[in-house]
């Protein structure tokens, strides 16, 4: 239980910057797109392609210059939804917008864990508004289940249809067999299969035993590992399509925008967002 509560708490603030992202996107021209901003710095350039070095110039800017130049997106991401300070040692303000976003995921949560709760076998709450019908799951249920994939599904058509998409697809299918002798790739696989696949956690336990006693865990077990891994590598097209359109239109390779630091890296849907001007929202 003491790894379930670091892990919620920790990622319930991923989540709140996810809807962070999703109130600022309700503005008629996206702030991440767009210089000039009060959390911009002089660095800051809407259009850069690595690509236009071979003209030597580009919005009378030489390369030279270009060079310490910072995407509207990343400035965003750093100065405004983070507002990154120098070091550990200063501390930096409260985000009161971001603040109010973890409150909201909280609520949410709670209500969510509310519903659950009406509809679990045997509780009081249950049984209070369920009476014969306890064992009947909450809707909120049905819903928590399908929406994401229906989400996956929009992201990946939208995609797939930008320029330089395929490129990414192909970077995504196409292993580099290499790295299979590095450890640290083996750690982070392990780790991630652990996380992902929860195993350990306590509260799934307590969610198991309602189970009927005869229930064959076995094949839960089973389709559960199917269902996580195949959602994880249908995932795997949805980012990587938008890291190709992403790569090309900053002019560089894949691997150059699929790397991660040991930052938070900011989200690729926000520089999606600003380029595809078809559907800017999605």
């Amino acid at each position: 239980m003491v790894i379930v509560f670091y892990c919620n708490t920790y990622y319930i603030m991923v989540l709140a910057w996810g809807f962070y992202y999703l109130v600022k996107s309700f503005t008629t021209t996206l702030p991440w797109a767009t210089c000039g901003h009060t959390w911009n710095t002089p660095d800051c350039v809407e259009i850069f392609r690595h690509e236009d070095c071979a003209n030597a110039t580009m919005a009378n800017l030489t390369c030279d210059q270009l060079a310490d130049r910072r995407s509207p997106v990343i400035e965003f991401w750093e100065n405004k939804v983070l507002r990154l300070s120098e070091g550990l040692e200063v501390p930096g303000a409260l985000n009161w917008e971001v603040t109010l976003c973890l409150l909201t995921c909280w609520v949410l949560v709670y209500f969510c864990l509310t519903l659950l709760a009406l509809g679990l076998p045997g509780s009081q709450l249950s049984t209070a508004s369920f009476g014969s019908h306890a064992a009947r799951p909450p809707q909120i249920v049905y819903f928590t289940a399908t929406f994401p994939y229906v989400v996956l599904v929009v992201l990946l058509v939208r995609g797939v249809l930008l320029p330089g998409a395929l490129d990414g697809i192909i970077y995504y299918l196409k292993p580099d067999w290499s790295k299979l002798a590095s450890p640290q790739v083996w750690i982070d696989a392990g780790t991630q299969i652990f996380f992902s696949y929860a195993i350990g956690l306590g509260a799934l336990t307590a969610l198991g035993s309602y189970n009927r006693f005869n229930n064959n865990c076995y094949k839960d077990a089973i389709i559960l590992a199917l269902i996580n891994s195949g959602t994880s590598f249908f995932a795997g097209f949805v980012v990587f399509s938008i890291l190709g359109f992403m790569a090309t239109e900053q002019g560089v390779h894949i691997s150059k925008v699929a790397e991660s630091g040991k930052d938070p890296p900011a989200p690729p849907s926000p520089s999606q967002a600003s380029g595809a001007a078809a559907v800017p929202r999605i």
